[in-house]
């Protein structure tokens, strides 16, 4: 069964910084692509950002580059999202997703339960 686990949200203060986890089961980790996507109250979902895992380059939305830091340890089968400089902006839940490759047209077929990131002013 394909699982796919986000960790490591919670409340922070503006200027903080927040590292989520993705914890992928029941396939093959190296064959897929990662995707992280977030939704704030009210707002459409908003694409992040997106990791090949068998190379491990990634690309990113050009509101949250230089921010945001995604990273696949394929040990651990997990990939992760680094999130610095938070601001209250930054405030959704975190998705991360599946997919086959990074491309603007893919499709995401299995969706992690979402964790909470609240920034505090």
């Amino acid at each position: 069964e394909v699982q796919l686990v986000e960790s490591g949200g919670g409340l922070v203060q503006a200027g903080g910084s927040l590292r989520l986890s993705c914890a992928a089961s029941g396939f093959s980790f190296a064959d897929y692509a990662i995707g992280w996507f977030r939704q704030a109250p009210g707002k459409e979902r908003e694409g992040l950002s997106c990791i090949n895992n068998n190379v491990g380059s990634a690309i990113y939305a050009d509101s949250v580059k230089g921010r945001f830091i995604t990273s696949s340890d394929a040990a651990k089968a997990t990939v992760y999202l680094q999130i610095n400089s938070l601001n209250p902006d930054d405030t959704a839940e975190y998705y991360c997703a599946r997919a086959r490759r990074c491309s603007s047209d893919v499709y995401y077929d299995y969706w992690g339960q979402g964790t909470q990131v609240t920034v505090s002013s």
